[in-house]
């Protein structure tokens, strides 16, 4: 029979006040509440303790702080060029996967864990987790909220304030609560970056 912690990471039941689960826990959140508490002229230290917090983080990552996570990144993994605003929220009891050059506004939650919707077993505390892909060049709007499981393609556009409650295809802009397709991004955006603001390709 598995144990409490290795069922951290296999879809089942478990019980997250596990005392083996809460040993490490207490450990990876004292290294969060070190990374909150640095200074912005800090960036080395940040860089350093990034490293130590991340299952594993790419060159060129900046994280506002403050940041939070339940394992304070333990099971996070980040490409290069990661840019999270302020507040990043990673629920991150199992694996959360975010690919090279993809962007968090402020206030997003990614969530990998769940509870049971019966009652009695939400009682008793159990809970499940579910890993979360998002994929290469996405951006995820101020306030977003990506559910367990899901799985987001690359060079996705999720709106200010969407739930994710599916997964998403490459290539798309989606949103809402729940988040649905709104179009594929394709020849207007080459043209167009804000309405009717032109892109100035002269320019940049």
């Amino acid at each position: 029979m598995s144990t409490m912690k290795e069922r951290l990471h296999t879809g089942e039941l478990y019980l997250p006040g596990d005392e083996e689960i809460l040993e490490e826990q207490f450990k990876c959140l004292d290294r969060l509440c070190d990374y909150n508490l640095t200074r912005p002229s800090e960036q080395a230290k940040r860089e350093s303790l990034l490293k130590e917090m991340f299952a594993e983080i790419g060159p060129d990552c900046y994280i506002e702080p403050p940041f939070h996570a339940n394992f304070g990144g333990k099971h996070v993994h980040f490409g290069r060029n990661v840019y999270a605003n302020f507040n990043l929220t990673c629920v991150d009891d199992t694996h959360i996967y975010v690919g090279d050059y993809t962007m968090f506004g402020p206030n997003v939650t990614v969530a990998t864990a769940g509870h049971p919707i019966l009652p009695e077993l939400r009682e008793k505390a159990y809970q499940y987790n579910m890993p979360v892909h998002i994929g290469r060049n996405c951006w995820i709007g101020a306030g977003a909220i990506i559910l367990p499981g899901i799985t987001i393609g690359d060079n996705v556009v999720v709106g200010a304030g969407s739930v994710v409650t599916k997964d998403l295809p490459s290539n798309v802009v989606a949103v809402g609560n729940p988040c649905k397709i709104l179009r594929e991004v394709g020849e207007h955006d080459k043209e167009y970056y804000f309405k009717n603001r032109k892109i100035d390709y002269d320019t940049l």
